[in-house]
């Protein structure tokens, strides 16, 4: 019964953190260009960094969690 509650908690608290992080990334990119539409190109590549960097925690949460 742990290691399967432990493999729930693991994903469980390893996903909601970037999961918040990708919506307020893509949130503050909409904004600004929202405020200022010439600076899409400027904004969009480092939102894909960002959004990419986060998802890459969430991946390591998942890996921690099959190897429980």
């Amino acid at each position: 019964m742990i290691p399967e509650f432990a493999k729930a908690f693991a994903i469980a608290v390893g996903g909601i953190g970037p999961a918040l992080a990708i919506g307020l990334i893509g949130y503050a990119a909409m904004t600004s260009i929202g405020r200022n539409p010439e600076a899409d190109k400027k904004i969009f590549v480092p939102m894909l960094l960002g959004m990419a960097f986060a998802e890459a925690i969430a991946i390591y949460a998942l890996i921690i969690a099959f190897t429980l």
